[in-house]
């Protein structure tokens, strides 16, 4: 980690095309701004978490999902002939 001190309207460039700028200090708070190419995701800590958390339940289905499937597997194997219903 790199570890800096800037002070407000100071700057940190990070690669080509990120500029973190310092906009205000105010008691323990520390207002930054971000310039960086749209095609790059910026976000709170605490936003990009919970992104992650959602992003892992919504990719791993729940035990009842998992079994209401196998059923419905089930039952359609047992009626070849039938068209799948949506």
């Amino acid at each position: 980690m790199l570890i800096l001190t800037r002070r407000a309207g100071e700057n940190v460039v990070v690669g080509d095309d990120i500029v973190i700028s310092v906009i205000e200090v105010r008691g323990d708070a520390v207002r930054i701004g971000i310039q960086a190419p749209r095609s790059l995701a910026v976000h709170r800590e605490e936003v990009w978490l919970e992104l992650q958390k959602a992003n892992s339940e919504a990719a791993s289905p729940s035990d009842d999902a998992i079994g209401a499937t196998l059923e419905r597997l089930r039952a359609r194997a047992d009626r070849p002939n039938d068209p799948p219903r949506g």
